[in-house]
């Protein structure tokens, strides 16, 4: 792991965070525009695979891992 390089693990984690990112607000949108104000099931999954995906991701790539 060098200072700009990615492993191919960091890469595949980098992607798997923008697809969830990108389930999620799709999702939001589909319940907004159906006028669905509350936290439904769905949303809450894709909420937690969001964070789950974010925790693998360092910060400097838009997730929360620390380092």
């Amino acid at each position: 792991m060098g200072l700009f390089k990615k492993t191919d693990q960091e890469k595949a984690d980098i992607a798997a965070l923008r697809a969830a990112d990108a389930a999620l607000h799709a999702n939001q949108r589909r319940e907004e525009a159906a006028g669905i104000r509350d936290e439904t099931p769905e949303y809450l999954r894709l909420n937690t695979a969001a964070n789950e995906a974010a925790a693998k991701v360092s910060r400097w790539h838009g997730g929360t891992k620390r380092h």
